[in-house]
């Protein structure tokens, strides 16, 4: 009877969330945080991706749109691009500097504002300031990343947020308009080595100061890239995604330490913050396109033949 009773009242409190939000968007700086990965605790309503949509008017893109993010890269959909260059990463030569924090659902790294890292070229017409690194990871080894490679996910995924400097004066800006994002993200891998930077980053606890040099970008020219949407609400559609064809590395024991994290506080009951991905979205009309040579080369997008890629390998 229980169960069934506070089942009861998360329906008839979504149900006036949804109509007290259409009529007037929420926009304080608590109910912009207020959804969550997966259910939270017995008896209280935090609304999961499935419902992010439907709570917030102001989050319709969540449950409308049809550029969302993360997406399943399928092979056999990527598009042979000669024209895609390679990305440039600008540092000024300089170590930077940030801040760690366990924001209940990421490990999130804040660069300083005195030493910034930019991107420019491939896919991007814009020079894109990093504004936060973001951690995704799975309670398994089998998933953890938001995007999937031919249905197949990973231990986790880095997602490197950049904002459109040229356009705009800060992230907030730039998260709701055209070209307003970028997106480097990487998959982890497991390896009995790991990144020298997640060393450094792993290692600190919930906040802390952490100097760095941007050695998290990898060493590779080759990508894949599409455009999306940020994958948390409101899920504005503004995001240029570039996944990087190559992995970073951590260790099972950091991972193990990862999974260690709790998404609440300490006084309150344990919730791992594992599992802290979006579903992958429809991919509907859109194009993903790859520098990474083919043996049949060159289309146009969009495109109905046939091609059959080189498989999207994860190079060492």
């Amino acid at each position: 009877y229980e169960k069934v009773w506070n089942l009861f009242l998360k329906i008839i409190l979504l149900i006036q969330t949804f109509f007290v939000s259409a009529a007037q968007p929420i926009t304080s700086k608590l109910d912009e945080g207020w959804w969550a990965y997966k259910d939270v605790v017995q008896g209280s309503f935090v609304p999961v991706p499935s419902f992010w949509g439907l709570v917030n008017s102001a989050w319709n893109l969540c449950a409308i749109g049809k550029r969302q993010s993360p997406i399943d890269i399928e092979t056999s959909h990527m598009i042979f691009d000669p024209y895609l260059t390679p990305l440039k990463v600008n540092t000024g030569g300089r170590k930077m500097g940030g801040t760690m924090y366990n924001t209940g659902k990421h490990v999130s790294l804040r660069p300083d504002k005195a030493h910034l890292v930019n991107i420019s070229g491939g896919p991007l017409g814009y020079s894109y300031r990093l504004e936060e690194v973001r951690l995704h990871f799975g309670s398994e080894d089998a998933h953890g990343s938001e995007h999937l490679l031919n249905g197949q996910g990973f231990p986790g995924e880095v997602q490197l947020i950049h904002y459109n400097q040229d356009l705009y004066a800060n992230y907030s800006e730039a998260a709701k308009s055209p070209h307003g994002i970028a997106v480097v993200s990487i998959f982890i891998k497991l390896s009995e080595n790991s990144n020298a930077f997640l060393n450094r980053m792993l290692n600190r606890d919930t906040i802390t100061r952490i100097n760095y040099k941007p050695d998290l970008y990898p060493d590779t020219t080759r990508y894949i890239t599409y455009e999306g949407s940020i994958t948390i609400p409101p899920c504005y559609e503004t995001s240029t995604w570039i996944l990087v064809n190559k992995p970073i590395y951590v260790t099972q024991m950091q991972m193990h330490s990862l999974r260690l994290l709790s998404q609440n506080e300490p006084y309150k009951i344990f919730l791992s913050m594992s599992d802290n991905t979006r579903p992958t979205q429809p991919l509907l009309q859109r194009c993903i396109r790859t520098n990474i040579n083919f043996s049949k080369q060159g289309r146009d997008c969009p495109n109905n033949r046939a091609l059959r890629p080189q498989w999207f390998r994860l190079t060492t």
